[in-house]
């Protein structure tokens, strides 16, 4: 008799359901977020049924409770938050939620719509660690964002001449500036012969002389802040640089890191081959791509994925083709950065941006279509596991001929 599973991820918890082929519960786990409840957890589904006889339907298909499922042998099914959602007024109708309900859910959905679902197949661990690694610079290059507008934020309230002596208020030479020189009055002094010195001490590798950055600083509207007020908005400005310093350099040591990995990585080199792709971009590419084939068996999946095709709504006489919501978006993101790079390398890529902004389509539309065509060289030769050849690639020889 099949059995199937579902489980609902918890903070301390977990709740596991398993129905038989009719829908009936066999059993309820609820399984703790240890050693031991992991243990227990596995022991009690050997009971029910071989591990490999034994699939179990996930809404989050990542964490440890999920490698210890698929180190035993058991078939993991995700299936999208959204699915769920729209298979709950099947089974309440007053929409009530809890744990166990939504892993007796999961189970039944997985029974009866099982055969819609893909399992998940577990990349490598190069593919994994390079995941991590890009996923967490990403989240590392967001924060400096953040604070690098809060750093340009406050500056404009005290002294803006700061904010715009240099192109990148978060660049190493601005934030040693700013650690420097953090009110007005402590550059009230700054002359060329000492602003030269400052940027020979930094290793400053700007086209602006001592001079033409000294006009910047001074042509900047004053601030209106008294001097306590400026004083005290100074030592924060401080205290964000020495922050944002710390958070470039380890930016930087990530990146290294993420050079090198995807360098080294077969797949990496694949991707690496495009225009423009570079290293980081191809890392980023990579690791949401993985390097499981069976995933995308064609490249409109991978299209999908990536969010770089539209979803068409049809009905009746009615039709409409709308933006793709529900995907990848760090794969997207990706795609499309290393789509709009490559059309400075690329003519072929060119060509294609060009026509679609003739069209009427605005900078984003143009480079999600250029994306779309760059997806079908890259699942070819990602599929082929060969790099990219220009010659090869027809359509972009035609053109240069």
């Amino acid at each position: 008799m099949p059995f199937h599973g579902g489980l609902d991820w918890g903070g301390s918890a977990h709740a596991v359901c398993i129905v038989d082929a009719a829908g009936q519960v066999v059993t309820r786990i609820e399984a703790r977020h240890d050693a031991a409840g992991l243990a227990d957890l596995l022991a009690r589904l050997r009971k029910v049924a071989p591990a490999a006889e034994l699939p179990i339907a996930i809404e989050r298909p990542s964490g440890l409770i999920i490698d210890t499922l698929v180190a035993a042998g058991h078939p993991i099914i995700p299936i999208h938050p959204n699915v769920v959602r729209a298979c709950r007024p099947r089974y309440r109708a007053a929409g009530g939620k809890s744990d166990p309900g939504d892993a007796y859910m999961l189970a039944d959905i997985l029974r009866t719509d099982g055969h819609r679902f893909r399992p998940l197949m577990p990349m490598s661990d190069e593919i994994k660690a390079l995941r991590a690694l890009v996923r967490g610079r990403d989240d590392l290059v967001a924060q400096r964002t953040a604070l690098a507008n809060q750093m340009r934020s406050l500056l404009e309230s005290f002294w803006p001449g700061a904010a715009v002596i240099f192109a990148d208020v978060a660049s190493p030479i601005a934030l040693a500036f700013i650690a420097r020189y953090p009110t007005p009055d402590s550059a009230s002094r700054l002359g060329e012969k000492r602003m030269a010195g400052f940027m020979a001490q930094h290793a400053y590798c700007g086209r602006r002389s001592a001079a033409e950055l000294l006009a910047r600083l001074r042509d900047a509207p004053a601030g209106l802040a008294g001097e306590a007020e400026a004083d005290a908005k100074g030592e924060i400005a401080r205290a964000l640089a020495a922050v944002l310093e710390r958070l470039v350099h380890e930016i930087a040591k990530l990146s290294s890191r993420i050079e090198h990995a995807v360098a080294e990585l077969p797949d990496g080199k694949i991707v690496m081959s495009f225009p423009r792709a570079g290293r980081i971009c191809a890392a980023q590419i990579l690791a949401e791509l993985g390097d499981i084939r069976e995933r995308f068996p064609t490249e409109d999946q991978l299209a999908a994925e990536a969010g770089v095709c539209p979803v068409t709504h049809a009905s009746g006489k009615s039709r409409g083709v709308v933006y793709r919501w529900a995907c990848n978006k760090n794969l997207r993101l990706a795609v499309t950065c290393f789509a709009d790079n490559s059309r400075h390398a690329s003519q072929w890529a060119a060509t294609i941006y060009n026509r679609a902004r003739q069209r009427g389509c605005k900078h984003p539309h143009a480079v999600r279509i250029l994306a779309r065509a760059w997806i079908r060289v890259l699942w070819r030769a990602w599929q082929s596991r060969n790099p990219y050849d220009p010659e090869k690639h027809l359509a972009a020889t035609k053109m240069a001929a």
